[in-house]
C-alpha cells in the first residue's frame, strides 16, 4: 500500500530556504580566495624555472634550501606585513627595524658584557616597544600609518648608525658568533634542525656529499622553522579565532567595528608590535647566520614585505587577505630572485620582476575587490 505524503510533511523534511543567506557556486568562491593569485603565480614561476633552469642546479637539494631560506625570510616580514594591512594600516619602518634590532642584539653582546640571551631579550622588548609607540600614535592622532611609519623609518635608520658609531666607532659589528657560542636561545635563531636526517640521507646517496662525507646540506635553517611556525600560528588566529574576526573588522569598517564592541585601536597596536617582532626575529636569525650586525641590514625590506603581502591577496584598503597567500608572495620572490642566479640572467631584472608582479597584483586585487564588494 502506498502512502501519499501531504505538502506539510514535505515542509518539514525539506525546511524552507533563508533568503537572507546567499548561495555561491565553488567556482566563484575559489576565484575569490586572496590565495589564488599568489598560488598560481607560484605554480607558474616553478613551471617556467623547471624549464629554463631544470638542469642548473637549482632544484638540487642545495639550490632548494638557497631559495627557500631567501622566501622564508622575506615570509618573516611579509606574515607581519600581511595582518596589519588586513587591519588597514602600514608599517614601512619594518626594514629599518631590522638593523636597528640587529644593533641591539650585538653591541650588549659584544660591547657591555651581557649574555647573548638577554641581548636577544632585550632587543625584543626594545622593539615592541618601538612597535606600540609607532602603532599608539596612528590610532590616537589619526595620522596616516604611512607617514608615521615613515618618519620612523628614518629614526631608526638613523640611530642605527649613530649608535653604532657612538658605542662601537663603526658600521658593521663582527664577532657575534664566538659569543653565542653554547647560548640556547641564539641556536633558536641561528642553528639548524634535522642534521642527522641529512647525514643519514649523504650517506645512503639521496643527497650529495663533499669529498669527505659530509653532506652539502647539513640541515634546515631556523629561519625557515619560525617562518613555517608562524604561518601555521598566524593562519589559525586570523582563520579561527575571535581575534582574527578583529583584524578583519578593523581593516573592513573600523568605525562599525567599533559600534559593534571591537577594540579596534588596541587590535591595531599589537599588529603594530607584531611587525616590530617579526622584523627582530629577521634581524636576530641574520645575525647568527652570519656572525655579525649591520647598519644597512634590512634595507628596502618594506617594500619587499608589503609587495610579498598584496601579491598574496592583501587588499591596499584593508580587510581582506590571508597569511597563506603572503607567503606565497615570498615564495616566488624567493624562487625569482634565486632562479636569476641559476639562469645566468643580469640580477638588476629582479627590481623589473617586482615591480612588474606589483603592478600585476594590484590589476589582479583590484579586480578581486570588485567582485567581494559587489557581492555585498
Amino acid at each position: 500500500m502506498s502512502t501519499m505524503t501531504t505538502p506539510a510533511q514535505q515542509a518539514q523534511k525539506s525546511p524552507p530556504r533563508d533568503e537572507r543567506i546567499r548561495t555561491e557556486s565553488s567556482l566563484k568562491k575559489l576565484l575569490t580566495r586572496p590565495e589564488l593569485g599568489s598560488v598560481s603565480g607560484a605554480i607558474l614561476m616553478f613551471i617556467f624555472f623547471a624549464i629554463v633552469a631544470g638542469d642548473s642546479g637549482m632544484f638540487n637539494a642545495d639550490g632548494i634550501m638557497n631559495w627557500t631560506t631567501v622566501s622564508a625570510q622575506l615570509g618573516i616580514l611579509a606574515i607581519g606585513a600581511c595582518l596589519l594591512m588586513i587591519a588597514g594600516e602600514f608599517d614601512l619602518s619594518i626594514g629599518s627595524m631590522i638593523g636597528f634590532a640587529g644593533m641591539m642584539i650585538s653591541i650588549p653582546a659584544l660591547y657591555w658584557g651581557w649574555p647573548v640571551w638577554t641581548a636577544i631579550l632585550f632587543a625584543f622588548a626594545g622593539a615592541m616597544l618601538i612597535g606600540f609607540i609607532n602603532g599608539y600614535i596612528v590610532v590616537k592622532t589619526g595620522l596616516p600609518s604611512f607617514i608615521v611609519s615613515l618618519a620612523f623609518l628614518f629614526i631608526l635608520r638613523g640611530l642605527t648608525i649613530a649608535l653604532s658609531i657612538l658605542f662601537t666607532n663603526k658600521t658593521i659589528v663582527s664577532g657575534v658568533s664566538e659569543v653565542a657560542e653554547g647560548d640556547i636561545l641564539a641556536a633558536a635563531f641561528g642553528g639548524q634542525i634535522g642534521t642527522s636526517l641529512f647525514s643519514w640521507l649523504g650517506t645512503n646517496g639521496w643527497i650529495e656529499v663533499y669529498a669527505d662525507g659530509t653532506p652539502i646540506v647539513t640541515g634546515i635553517p631556523m629561519v625557515i622553522v619560525w617562518w613555517l611556525l608562524l604561518t601555521v600560528i598566524c593562519s589559525f588566529v586570523l582563520l579561527r579565532t575571535r581575534f582574527g574576526n578583529w583584524i578583519f573588522a578593523s581593516g573592513g569598517d573600523a568605525k562599525a567595528a567599533k559600534n559593534v564592541g571591537v577594540p579596534t585601536d588596541r587590535v591595531k597596536i599589537m599588529l603594530f608590535m607584531f611587525t616590530a617582532f617579526c622584523a627582530t626575529v629577521f634581524a636576530a636569525c641574520q645575525v647568527f647566520e652570519f656572525g655579525s650586525a649591520a647598519a644597512d641590514r634590512g634595507l628596502l625590506k618594506e617594500f619587499e614585505a608589503i609587495i610579498a603581502a598584496v601579491i598574496g591577496g592583501a587588499l591596499l584598503t584593508g580587510g581582506y587577505g590571508s597569511v597563506i597567500g603572503a607567503c606565497f608572495g615570498a615564495l616566488i620572490f624567493g624562487v625569482v630572485q634565486m632562479g636569476i642566479f641559476f639562469t645566468g640572467i643580469d640580477s638588476d631584472w629582479f627590481r623589473v620582476f617586482l615591480g612588474v608582479m606589483l603592478l600585476i597584483a594590484v590589476l589582479f586585487n583590484n579586480f578581486i575587490r570588485k567582485k567581494v564588494t559587489g557581492a555585498r
